[in-house]
């Protein structure tokens, strides 16, 4: 489907798998055009809900939840893995318009079967096998080395599928972490820095990737992405063409976060991708020509990519549920924090914190980087999450 037309009288139905923070901004782009919005979340106040038209109150695997929602929509999205594929892909066999398409959500819900395609696509990716006993991952740590990563195929994200094996003693603890769940494990990347790229690809094959971010990770979780990256300019078009080639192989429209590892000796290597908006990608909106919500939307509905120009450094800080807090919360500090020149709070909107639940980000831009990076410590030093008592 290419779109010409838009018509606010009869509008254009996106519809969203995921009502979180992606699933807000998502639909915050498309209410901008116009267009109408459903999505398909079990939580009934979930953050894509302040903006959506309507919402299927559903499990994201809910066979009939997703038909109804491929019934109500023109186009179907997701912005979180753990939609049902099998369902999305005999809805695709009905002619309905689903992006990304549906085996890219097959490939990416499964970390082996992920690293799998992109080995055979002549993608740079770790050394790493499925594990199939204990005496066998005993003798691939010993051909890996030690440290070694053990991981959950599925249903796992920001770290809470990894399992670091440093020495033998750990294995068979390591399985007993995992028991029950298919797991792989990979050779230990003894990296420089984390990078990321968001790609998108549209119908028509046109692809076009933002700047190169530089991540930092605290506990397996983004805390800080900065950009531009602190890299060279052969490790940045390693990783460009990288990204290019790795949504070129999956053939599908939408958007992508290739995730990277920038190893000691400046190779580069993917270590994941997300099929949809990512966090290392928030930055854009403040700090490109164009951000990646809108560019995403561009590519399922068939309309021109633009080539995403960064208009200023940037930093991108999360805020996360601290420890300690399980219910309700406060998020103080919001008046110092909006008085830092070119700084900008987002508040998602759930309900409830969690201990290293992502609740917010703050994005701070800046004529240099330094200065970015300033504005970003100093508005995290501002900033405090602690629980509700009683009202405001």
């Amino acid at each position: 489907m290419a779109l010409d037309t838009l018509s606010p009288s009869d509008p254009l139905c996106v519809g969203i798998i995921g009502g979180g923070q992606l699933g807000k901004m998502i639909a915050h782009e498309a209410k901008r055009m116009s267009l109408k919005v459903v999505i398909l979340d079990p939580t009934k106040d979930c953050p894509a809900s302040s903006f959506a038209d309507d919402q299927i109150v559903a499990d994201f695997k809910d066979e009939n939840a997703i038909r109804k929602l491929s019934s109500m929509s023109d186009i179907v999205t997701y912005e979180i893995e753990l939609a049902n594929s099998a369902a999305l892909k005999e809805l695709e066999s009905q002619k309905y318009p689903i992006f990304p398409l549906p085996h890219v959500l097959k490939i990416v819900q499964n970390k082996y079967r992920q690293k799998l395609f992109l080995r055979e696509n002549g993608i740079p990716v770790p050394e790493f096998a499925l594990v199939t006993s204990e005496s066998q991952l005993e003798g691939l740590c010993e051909e890996y080395g030690y440290p070694a990563m053990l991981k959950a195929c599925e249903d796992s994200y920001d770290g809470r599928g990894n399992f670091i094996i440093a020495s033998k003693d750990d294995i068979s603890r390591s399985l007993q972490y995992f028991a029950g769940k298919e797991c792989m494990l990979e050779k230990f990347v003894a990296f420089s820095k984390e990078i990321s790229i968001m790609v998108a690809r549209n119908i028509q094959g046109q692809i076009e990737s933002f700047p190169v971010a530089e991540n930092i990770h605290r506990n397996s979780i983004l805390d800080t992405t900065i950009v531009p990256a602190r890299i060279s300019s052969s490790v940045q078009g390693q990783a460009k063409r990288i990204a290019t080639k790795t949504a070129s192989a999956f053939g599908s429209p939408g958007i992508f976060g290739v995730e990277m590892f920038v190893t000691r000796d400046n190779k580069v290597m993917v270590n994941e991708i997300a099929p949809r908006p990512h966090n290392s990608g928030h930055y854009a909106n403040e700090a490109c020509s164009i951000s990646q919500f809108e560019q995403h939307l561009r590519a399922v509905m068939g309309l021109p990519l633009v080539k995403p120009e960064l208009l200023s450094p940037a930093v991108m800080v999360n805020i996360l549920g601290p420890d300690g807090i399980d219910g309700p919360y406060n998020i103080q500090g919001v008046s110092k924090i909006c008085a830092v020149p070119g700084v900008k709070l987002y508040i998602y909107g759930k309900k409830i914190s969690k201990y290293r639940r992502k609740l917010g980000h703050i994005t701070a831009t800046a004529s240099s980087l330094g200065k970015a990076i300033e504005r970003a410590k100093a508005a995290r030093e501002m900033i405090k999450v602690d629980r509700a008592i009683g009202g405001r």
